[in-house]
C-alpha cells in the first residue's frame, strides 16, 4: 500500500491503497464520490468521465499511481459554484433540455461536453459538428440529439 495525495473537487485528499488500484475505484470506494460511473473499465463507454487539470479523461483506466500531487480532479461533483450552489450551465441545459433517460452515462456525458466546449473556445471557436463527432461517451438510451441540443445551449452560455 502507498499513500497517494491529489485534488478532488478543489479538496486535498489522501488515500492509502495500491498503486495499481484504478482511479475510479479509489474515487468511488475510498472517497465515495458516485457521480463517475463503472461502465466498461477499458476507456470505451466513458460514463467515467471526469476531468484531470481541466481536460477530459477516463478514472477506469488511469492507475493511481499516474496521479501526482499536483493534478486537480474534477467529478459532476465539483462543477457546480461552490459559493452558491448553482448548477454549471452545462447541467442548466441537461435539464431545460430534459436529456437525461435513464440518466446513467449523464455525468460523463456533462463532463465531456464540457471540456470539449472548453477546448473550442480556448482555439477561438465554437463547438461544430466535428466536435460532437469527438466526443465518444456512449448513451443506451440513444438521447443524442437531445445532448447536441443541450451542449449549444450551455455553449452559449459558457
Amino acid at each position: 500500500m502507498s499513500q497517494h495525495t491529489f485534488t478532488v473537487n478543489g479538496k486535498q485528499v489522501t488515500v492509502d491503497t495500491d498503486d495499481k488500484v484504478r482511479l475510479l475505484w479509489v474515487l468511488r470506494d475510498l472517497l465515495g464520490i458516485t457521480g463517475p460511473k463503472y461502465g466498461c473499465g477499458i476507456n470505451v463507454c466513458k460514463a467515467c468521465t471526469s476531468h484531470i487539470n481541466g481536460k477530459a479523461f477516463n478514472p477506469c483506466s488511469v492507475p493511481v499511481s499516474a496521479i501526482g500531487p499536483d493534478d486537480e480532479i474534477t467529478t459532476i461533483e465539483g462543477i457546480a459554484d461552490p459559493a452558491t450552489g448553482a448548477l454549471h450551465p452545462m447541467q442548466e441545459a441537461w435539464l431545460e433540455q430534459d436529456v437525461a433517460q435513464c440518466g446513467y452515462c449523464q455525468p460523463g456525458q456533462i463532463m465531456a461536453a464540457i471540456a470539449k466546449v472548453k477546448q473550442a473556445r480556448s482555439e477561438g471557436r465554437e463547438i461544430s459538428d466535428a466536435d460532437f463527432d469527438e466526443i465518444r461517451n456512449i448513451c443506451r438510451c440513444g438521447t443524442y440529439s437531445r445532448i447536441r441540443d443541450a451542449v449549444r445551449t450551455a455553449a452559449a452560455k459558457m
